[in-house]
């Protein structure tokens, strides 16, 4: 009976110690995406010179998946009215999987909770990001999400910081 109590005891310390190793750790992917008039299908009107660039970080958290992200743009035909992450490859368009803005403006940024199935397409190169104007419905400035770095088991969030030192210890 002893040894079967010490046998759980150690397989429960071991379980725990495992489970506390991988708490509070997340994967972060960072992405740069870079836009242009170019890469838009179909090809836009009077998009001369008009190009943007989207960052993005997703996160996974256990099963969770969260982005963030800051668009910035400049000469669009006019104020931009939507921006969305679709799927599809390059040259080739395809449905939204996730809405960033609408309307939008330069310098914008946000957060979300994703699916899986868009942190997939953004880590396999087949999501791209493309900025909606009124004269180009369809999209005006567009770019393929391009990973550029991956970091395995990086803290969750931060520690708290205490912005008071705790009171002295007095025994009495």
């Amino acid at each position: 009976m002893f040894r079967l109590a010490l046998a759980l005891s150690t397989v429960t310390v071991l379980a725990l110690g495992g489970l506390a190793a991988g708490a509070g750790s997340a994967d972060v992917f960072t992405y740069r995406t870079v836009l242009t008039a170019g890469a838009e299908v179909p090809k836009p009107k009077a998009a001369t010179g008009a190009g943007g660039l989207l960052t993005s970080t997703i996160t996974k958290d256990g099963t969770s998946y969260s982005i963030s992200w800051k668009l910035t743009y400049r000469k669009l035909s006019g104020p931009a009215v939507a921006a969305h992450v679709h799927r599809g490859r390059a040259g080739v368009a395809g449905g939204v999987i996730l809405a960033l803005c609408g309307p939008c403006r330069s310098g914008q940024t946000g957060k979300a909770t994703i699916t899986k199935a868009v942190a997939e397409a953004m880590r396999t190169g087949t999501a791209y990001v493309n900025v909606h104007t009124k004269k180009n419905a369809a999209g005006e400035i567009r770019g393929q999400a391009k990973l550029t770095k991956t970091s395995i088991g990086q803290p969750a969030s931060p520690p708290p910081t205490e912005t008071e030192p705790p009171p002295p210890y007095d025994p009495y």
